[in-house]
């Protein structure tokens, strides 16, 4: 069943569709979300904390290439906003069918100031029944993997991530939450400027073996384990007891 259970989130998590394999990645297991956590995280980005939904440090044990340790300190906060201009043309289509109430987004550089990652968590219109129907929809176009449909970067001027712009895009993850009205995403690449010339999804370039230049830079691990741990973070948030979750 753990082997199962492990599959599924590398198939079907990082693919921008299951949710739930993504909450078992990391130190700790995040419970299935029920109906009134979906609603309850749909508030999540106006009475939380912004050190909540973006903690200034991320730590990920064995997140890295080989099973390095990993971390991320936040170096940004982009102010929350709408959706307009947000995204490249293709993907804010791929996305629009489930509307958008608020964007919120941060950017992390690792322990080397090396490489840059920005996070997004868009917080969607949509009902469960729509968000299952983006995820599916996700899943079976594969449209986390495409590399026309990557999110944009939040270059704050003054950091480490000013020149990280859509050339510098290096790797992505996108993913359609099913029990919380939420998509997350995370783009990495370098610090110095560097374009990409071949961005890789992070699945593919976290995968054993992997030899592209975002494989073996971190850039992968960098996207997914960013990703993850702020997922984790949100729907932590929204699966804690009423009284915990004011």
């Amino acid at each position: 069943m753990a082997a199962v259970a492990a599959c599924l989130v590398l198939g079907l998590g990082l693919l921008g569709g299951a949710a739930a394999g993504s909450w078992l990645t990391g130190e700790s297991e995040v419970p299935a979300a029920t109906g009134e956590a979906f609603h309850r995280a749909r508030g999540l980005w106006h009475n939380r904390p912004v050190d909540e939904l973006f903690p200034r440090t991320l730590h990920g044990k064995a997140a890295g290439p080989g099973g390095a340790d990993r971390e991320w300190i936040r170096i940004a906060v982009a102010p929350d906003s709408g959706c307009a201009n947000a995204f490249d043309r293709l993907l804010a289509k791929a996305l629009s069918p489930v509307g958008c109430t608020r964007l919120l987004r941060a950017t992390y550089t690792d322990a080397t100031t090396s490489t840059v990652t920005t996070v997004g968590l868009l917080f969607t219109k949509a009902d469960p029944d729509g968000m299952r129907a983006a995820a599916r929809r996700f899943t079976a176009e594969g449209l986390g993997r495409r590399s026309d449909l990557l999110p944009r970067p939040y270059a704050a001027e003054g950091t480490a991530a000013a020149a990280f712009g859509p050339r510098q895009r290096g790797s992505w993850v996108v993913r359609v939450l099913t029990d919380a009205p939420v998509v997350v995403y995370a783009v990495s690449g370098f610090t110095d400027g560097r374009a990409v010339e071949a961005p890789e999804p992070a699945d593919e370039a976290t995968a054993t073996g992997a030899t592209t230049a975002p494989a073996q830079s971190g850039l992968g691990h960098d996207a997914r384990g960013v990703a993850d741990r702020i997922e984790r973070g949100l729907l932590s948030a929204a699966t804690a007891p009423p009284e915990d979750a004011s």
